[in-house]
């Protein structure tokens, strides 16, 4: 489902629509190509929604903790999830 299938949708209709001369009794290509179109439109909308919820911001799932050893006066890093339970 990309924005590239519904165009192709929105052109083949589009096609259809106009340029194309075509009659069998009791079919219309006319018909054929306004549905292909709304298709490819309903398509192309779907596709930026799509990418729109994909590009928002995603929350961290780890919390990095820099502590100091009293002792050695090393840093220590601890990285922890959100799921671990917290340090006292």
């Amino acid at each position: 489902m990309t924005i590239a299938g519904g165009i192709i949708l929105i052109m083949l209709g589009a096609i259809f629509t106009w340029a194309v001369e075509f009659d069998i009794a009791g079919f219309d290509i006319n018909v054929v190509g306004v549905i292909l179109m709304l298709g490819g439109l309903a398509w192309l909308l779907f596709a930026i929604y799509r990418i729109s919820l994909a590009r928002r911001a995603v929350a961290p799932t780890t919390t990095t903790t820099v502590v100091e050893d009293p002792v050695t006066h090393r840093r220590v890093y601890e990285e922890r999830g959100y799921t671990d339970p917290p340090v006292a």
